[in-house]
C-alpha cells in the first residue's frame, strides 16, 4: 500500500502505492463487501432481506485478505517491533530480520500445504455455500496461490537479506 518513507530515488516523502494491482484488488473486494452489506441492511429495513449476503461478503473478504497479505509482504509493510532492532548492531539486525523472514516463509509454506491438503480432500465433494451455492474450489485455489506467493516472497527475502540502509 502507500508508504510514507523517503524513497531512494527522490529522497522526498511520497504517498504512492508500490504494488498497485494488489491494492486495487483489495480495495475492490472491500468496496464490494461494503456495497453488499449496505444492500442487505437496506433490504432488512424494507422487509426484503438479501439472502446469502454473508456468503458474498465472505468471498469478497477472502479476496481482499489474500491480496493484502501479499501486498504487505512485497512492500515489507508487516507490523514490526523496531525497539529491539534499533539497539542491535547491523550484523545482528540483519540476522534477526533474515530469521524472521525464514520463519515466516516456513509458516506460510505450512499454511499452503494445509490448504492444499484440505482442497485435495474436498475436491471431489464439489463443496459450495448453502444459500447461493458459491463453489469453494476457486476460493481454495486463490488461498493456495496467494499463501504460496507469500511463502516464496518471504523465502526470497530471507535469502536475499535486507537492503542497505534499511533496518527491517
Amino acid at each position: 500500500m502507500a508508504e510514507l518513507r523517503p524513497t531512494e530515488e527522490t529522497g522526498s516523502e511520497t504517498a504512492r502505492p508500490r504494488y498497485g494491482v494488489l491494492f486495487y484488488i483489495g480495495a475492490t473486494g472491500l468496496m464490494l463487501a461494503m456495497f453488499i452489506e449496505a444492500i442487505a441492511v437496506t433490504g432488512r429495513h424494507l422487509g426484503v432481506p438479501l439472502l446469502g449476503a454473508l456468503e458474498l461478503i465472505q468471498a469478497a473478504i477472502l479476496i481482499t485478505a489474500t491480496a493484502s497479505m501479499l501486498s504487505a509482504t512485497l512492500a515489507d509493510a508487516h507490523a514490526t517491533v523496531r525497539l529491539l532492532l534499533a539497539r542491535l548492531s547491523p550484523a545482528a539486525r540483519e540476522w534477526l530480520v533474515r530469521g524472521a523472514h525464514a520463519l515466516s516463509a516456513v509458516f506460510f509454506a505450512l499454511l499452503t500445504a494445509a490448504e492444499v491438503w484440505l482442497a485435495a480432500e474436498a475436491w471431489s465433494e464439489f463443496e459450495h455455500s448453502e444459500l447461493l451455492h458459491i463453489p469453494y474450489r476457486p476460493l481454495r485455489a486463490i488461498v493456495v496461490v496467494m499463501t504460496a506467493a507469500v511463502a516464496v516472497t518471504f523465502a526470497y527475502k530471507a535469502l536475499r537479506g535486507t537492503k542497505r540502509g534499511r533496518s527491517a
